[in-house]
């Protein structure tokens, strides 16, 4: 029996549930519902289960040969790691345009209050330009 897709559905904001997931067999054969979970020790594969009572769950579909398990996990990781770098990268171009839309207006801002400082320079160097009356021998003082 081989793996010929897996279908990834991440999940935002929910704690250690990282994705849901749909697996292929065969093109004929699909199981829904197995999850990436954070664990302690990393990323895991937990499969599809059924509550059975008092807090216990138990899977309703799982591999019974290990060395296909593990398989199933290698091909479910891989592609999720695939879909979460693709989705991290996306995010990354998203941050980076808002960025560079907050620089433009930032240098936008910068280029008016410099024109607004050159503006003062000027009225001040022209005021030294005009001669100042020199009062310091009349009656008044």
């Amino acid at each position: 029996m081989e793996i010929t897709r897996v279908e990834i559905r991440p999940m935002k904001d929910e704690g250690n549930l990282k994705s849901f997931c749909s697996v292929v067999f065969d093109d004929v054969f699909i199981i829904h519902s197995v999850k990436v979970i954070e664990g302690s020790n990393g990323l895991f594969v937990a499969m599809p289960s059924r509550e059975v009572g008092d807090g216990e769950y138990r899977d309703t579909a799982h591999p019974i040969d290990n060395d296909f398990r593990l398989k199933l996990e290698d091909k479910v990781l891989k592609k999720y790691r695939q879909v979460m770098g693709e989705e991290a990268e996306e995010e990354e171009l998203e941050e980076e345009e808002e960025v560079e839309e907050e620089s433009v207006g930032e240098e936008e801002e910068v280029e008016e209050e410099s024109v607004g400082e050159e503006e003062e320079v000027e009225e001040v160097e022209g005021d030294s330009d005009e001669e100042i009356e020199d009062l310091s021998f009349t009656e008044k003082f």
